[in-house]
C-alpha cells in the first residue's frame, strides 16, 4: 500500500499512473524511515528488546512500502553515520520515520538517545548522545507527512551518576521531556513524559507490541496512533499511557484506502497507444511485478521484448544473490573517486564520495551544497565481487552538462565493476567518458 493525503490536487497524471500499475494510492510517494534498536551497553545495563524490536518495526515497514535503513546495537560513529544517511534521504521524501528504542534521558529539558558505547561521567559526555531535537529537524525535510516514535522512556541508571558529577544546577528528570509536534508531523513516546515505560516479558516491548499490531491497518494514521496508545493503556493495568502529540490537517493513510476514483481510459482502436507511457512508469519503478504487469497490457507492443530482457534480468540477480555469510564478503568502508573526461562543451570534473556496503549492498551519496548537484550510488554485490550499480542524482551548474541537459535535470546511469577486498575499479558510463575507483579503507 501507499501513503494517501486525502486533498482535491490536480493530480491527474499520477492517478492515471496508479491506475495501470494497479496501485492502491494515487500518490507514488517516497518513504523512508530509520529503526534503531540499542541494548547491548557497555556501561549500563542491557535491554533485551530492543534488537527484537527493531528487526520487527523494520519488516513491518517494509511492508508498506518504505525504505528502511535499520541499525542495531550502534556505537556512536555508527549511529552518527545513519543519522546523517537519514537526514539525507528525508529531504527526497514524502513520508518520513524514525523509530528508537532503548536507553534515552533527559537533561535539562533536552532529550538524548544513547548509543551502546556512550560513557555518562560529566556533562560533556552527552557530546556522545543524539539529540531528539536535531531528529525533528531532520524529520522536517520531509514533504508531507513526519513521524517520530521513541520506545525508550526506561530507567537509565547512568542518569544518577550525572546527577551526583554535575557542576551545576541541572534539571535531569525520570523518563523523557515532552516534545511538541511540529505541523505536519506525529510525536509519539512509549509512555508520558515524565514517566518510566515497562521493558515488558515477550520479546517485544509493550509499546512495540502495540505498534507492530496497528501501524499495518488500514485506517487513518492518527486513529492508528490512538489505537496503539489504547492498547499500551489498557494492556498495562492502566498504569502505562502512551505520551502521543498530532500536529496534522487532513486524513493521511499508509496502509488505506483512495478518495479520488478513475475512470478507466474510453478505448482506443490503436492496443499500443499507451504503450510508451505506461513503459516509462514501469521502468521508473523497475520491479519485476512492474514489468510482468507491463508485459500483460502489452505483449504485444514495441516495448515489451524490453521488458521481458529486464524481468529476466532481475531474476538472475535474485538467483546469483549471495547467501549467507557470503554477502559480507565485501562489508565494510569504501572511498570512491568519479573522473569525468570534459565532453564537447561540458567540463571535465573529479567527485569523491564515502560509500558503505552491508550485507553486500552498496550505497553511496554525495551532495555539492555549492552547485545543488547530487549523485547516488546503489547497488547488489555478488559473491564474486560483480556488480552492476545503479547512480542516479541532479545535474550541477550548465558548465558540467552534457546532451542539452538543464542544470537541476535528474540523470542515470549504470557502473559495472568487479571489487576485491582491499581494491575494485568501476567501469562503463553510459553519459560521457567517466572512470570509477572503489578502495576499501
Amino acid at each position: 500500500m501507499r501513503f494517501f493525503f486525502k486533498s482535491h490536487l490536480p493530480g491527474f497524471c499520477l492517478a492515471l499512473l496508479a491506475y495501470w500499475l494497479g496501485l492502491d494510492s494515487v500518490f507514488a510517494d517516497t518513504r523512508v524511515a530509520l529503526v534503531i534498536g540499542n541494548g547491548a551497553y557497555t556501561s549500563t545495563a542491557q535491554l533485551p528488546n530492543p534488537s527484537h524490536d527493531a528487526e520487527d518495526v523494520a519488516s513491518s515497514l517494509k511492508r508498506s512500502g518504505f525504505e528502511v535503513i535499520q541499525g542495531i546495537d550502534l556505537r556512536q560513529a555508527d549511529m552518527q553515520d545513519l543519522t546523517i544517511r537519514f537526514a539525507r534521504a528525508a529531504s527526497r521524501a514524502d513520508v518520513a520515520i524514525f523509530y528508537y528504542s532503548g536507553h534515552a534521558m533527559q537533561y535539562n529539558g533536552v532529550n538524548y538517545l544513547m548509543p551502546v558505547d556512550a560513557m555518562l561521567t560529566d556533562e560533556a559526555d552527552l557530546k556522545r548522545f543524539v539529540r531528539v531535537d536535531d531528529i525533528v529537524n531532520d524529520l522536517q525535510q520531509a514533504k508531507n507527512l513526519r513521524i517520530l516514535v521513541l520506545d525508550s522512556c526506561r530507567d537509565n541508571p547512568l542518569a544518577e551518576t550525572l546527577k551526583r558529577s554535575a557542576t551545576r544546577a541541572a534539571s535531569i528528570g525520570r523518563g523523557l521531556s515532552r516534545v511538541e509536534a511540529p505541523r505536519g508531523t506525529i510525536v509519539s513516546f512509549s509512555t508520558q513524559s515524565g514517566q518510566v515505560a515497562a521493558d515488558g516479558a515477550g520479546r517485544n516491548s509493550p509499546y512495540t507490541t502495540a505498534f507492530l499490531k496497528h501501524i499495518e491497518e488500514p485506517q487513518e494514521i492518527g486513529d492508528v496512533f490512538r489505537d496503539i496508545s489504547s492498547d499500551v493503556y489498557d494492556a498495562s493495568g492502566k498504569t502505562q499511557l502512551p505520551e502521543l502529540s498530532l500536529s496534522i490537517i487532513g486524513k493521511f493513510y499508509l496502509n488505506g484506502p483512495v478518495s479520488v476514483t478513475v475512470a478507466p481510459a474510453a478505448p482506443r482502436a490503436d492496443p499500443c497507444a499507451a504503450a510508451e507511457a505506461h513503459w516509462k512508469a514501469a521502468d521508473g519503478i523497475g520491479t519485476v511485478g512492474a514489468f510482468e504487469d507491463h508485459l500483460a497490457r502489452f505483449s504485444n507492443c514495441s516495448f515489451a521484448s524490453l521488458a521481458r530482457a529486464r524481468m529476466d534480468g532481475l531474476k538472475q540477480k535474485v538467483a546469483a544473490a549471495p547467501a549467507a555469510g557470503e554477502s559480507r564478503t565485501f562489508d565494510g568502508k569504501w572511498d570512491v573517486t568519479v573522473s569525468c573526461a570534459s565532453s564537447g562543451k561540458a567540463m571535465g570534473y573529479t567527485r569523491a564520495l564515502s560509500a558503505t556496503i552491508a550485507n553486500g549492498l552498496f550505497h553511496a551519496e554525495d551532495r555539492d551544497p555549492r552547485t545543488n548537484s547530487t549523485l547516488a550510488i546503489d547497488g547488489q554485490i555478488g559473491a564474486d565481487g560483480k556488480t552492476t550499480l545503479s547512480a542516479r542524482g541532479l545535474t550541477g551548474p550548465s558548465a558540467y552538462t552534457v546532451n542539452n541537459s538543464a542544470p537541476g535535470s535528474p540523470y542515470g546511469y549504470t557502473i559495472d565493476a568487479q571489487f576485491e577486498r582491499s581494491r575494485g575499479s568501476g567501469k562503463r558510463n553510459e553519459l560521457r567518458p567517466c572512470s570509477f575507483t572503489f578502495v576499501k579503507r
